[in-house]
């Protein structure tokens, strides 16, 4: 099926291994796909971490929550971490009710999931060379 003309895209921006990709205040079926879409197309150019920021989000149906599964699969097919940031309490609980938090991290907020991952890929560089 066809995207309207006037679909909003969805925003995302790289930094480093780490992509983050904005959701829109109503994941549903056309929100959610344009937001799968974005996230492999992240995985695909060789992003390792994705951060889904949720700081939009009201409301997150059904269809929106399967399309999450997948991404959640994409995620773990290509060995990247995804990260849920700025999730508000009644979507953590439906995420939590649903098993998804099983499989991702959760994060405050944008610069906190940033910072968390910055210094855990400082503690995996050092481990690597021995300190």
């Amino acid at each position: 099926m066809a995207e309207s003309a006037n679909a909003v895209p969805v925003r995302s921006r790289s930094i480093g291994d780490t992509a983050v990709v904005y959701a829109s205040d109503y994941l549903n079926k056309l929100s959610g796909e344009r937001i799968e879409r974005e996230c492999l197309r992240q995985l695909d150019a060789g992003i390792r971490v994705l951060v889904i920021d949720f700081r939009d989000t009201e409301l997150v149906n059904s269809i929106g929550i399967s399309i999450l599964l997948g991404v959640i699969d994409a995620a773990k097919s290509t060995q990247a971490q995804l990260v849920f940031s700025d999730v508000n309490d009644h979507t953590v609980q439906l995420f939590e009710m649903l098993g998804l938090m099983r499989h991702v991290a959760l994060a405050k907020n944008e610069v906190e999931a940033l910072a968390a991952l910055a210094q855990f890929s400082a503690m995996d560089r050092l481990r690597a060379i021995g300190h």
